[in-house]
């Protein structure tokens, strides 16, 4: 039986209450505004800010350091003290433009991307920073209505997205995409790399939901046309956010079909290598090949399988 990842999934931690209730609370903002504990995050061209402290930490600002007529979106409260915060405390998401972003913290080290250094951020601070970025981003590309194109207006605390015409409402989505760790009769694992990275870079088979299809149809279709391999039992393994710029990885483990040869055939287009590994084998290549980052669900269910962690 497959264990659950979920638990050391870097983006997966949170410790934000998300309190969507008061969203629907026309003055929120100036409510929160009122409140010393009160904290903005900025977020600027996809990153968020950090501190200047020796480890990676979002920088959490007092609410009057951020411009007022920038897009906020209210994340919630923190659920536990911390050094830095009380338990309680309201987050506010500020997404900046460049003028702003830059006047904000010109030293460009001070941006950071949750897609590699989440594993380093604090549980409440990866929980943060993958809420924020994803909601920015879904506001991002929901300027005008696809059904009317309106324009649309930020609505309840950042949450919506409103047609200024006809006033219907718009909710965030998100991408629902498989990601899975194939094995054989042996126990060998299959990586691929991809035709939009190095050639040395492997990971794991994976991508997105079509309309229509159960998660474990998508397994096996995506597994089918990258590799020519089909596979049975896929067992869920883990979740975790990956809002670059909008998805949602769903893990699964699956083994080959035994009543169909299996041949190692790399679609061409996406994938344009493919190899079956043994433990023993990965280990003894980890110094030529570029495995996912720790960030990664891809990394973790990789880990997972290899029985603890790999130095590479």
């Amino acid at each position: 039986m497959h264990r659950s990842i979920t638990a050391r999934l870097p983006l997966s931690r949170y410790r934000i209450d998300r309190d969507d209730t008061a969203r629907l609370r026309p003055d929120l903002f100036a409510e929160l505004a009122a409140e010393p504990s009160s904290r903005v995050l900025p977020v600027w061209r996809g990153e968020v800010l950090l501190t200047t402290a020796e480890h990676p930490a979002l920088a959490l600002l007092p609410a009057d350091a951020v411009p007022t007529d920038v897009l906020r979106i209210y994340l919630g409260r923190t659920t536990e003290a911390e050094a830095d915060l009380p338990a309680g405390a309201a987050i506010i998401a500020a997404v900046l433009d460049d003028a702003a972003g830059e006047r904000m913290a010109r030293d460009v080290t001070r941006w950071g991307n949750p897609r590699t250094l989440g594993h380093q951020l604090s549980d409440r601070d990866a929980g943060l920073a993958v809420e924020a970025l994803a909601i920015a981003n879904w506001h991002a590309g929901h300027a005008f209505s696809p059904r009317t194109g309106n324009a649309t207006t930020p609505g309840r605390a950042g949450w919506v997205r409103v047609d200024v015409e006809t006033g219907r409402e718009m909710f965030p989505r998100t991408d629902a995409a498989i990601i899975v760790g194939v094995t054989d009769e042996r126990d060998r694992l299959v990586l691929g790399s991809n035709a939009a990275w190095e050639s040395n870079r492997f990971s794991l088979l994976a991508g997105f939901v079509e309309p229509g299809e159960s998660l474990e149809a998508a397994v096996a279709r995506e597994v089918a046309e990258e590799s020519g391999l089909r596979v049975v039992d896929p067992v869920y393994v883990g979740s975790q956010p990956w809002p670059f710029p909008a998805s949602l990885m769903l893990g699964f483990r699956a083994t080959l079909d035994p009543a169909v040869t299996a041949e190692l055939r790399p679609d061409g287009d996406e994938i344009l290598d493919l190899r079956w590994f043994s433990r023993d084998e990965l280990r003894s290549q980890l110094d030529t090949i570029v495995l996912p980052g720790r960030t990664s669900i891809a990394r973790a269910i990789i880990e997972d399988w290899y029985g603890g962690p790999l130095e590479a």
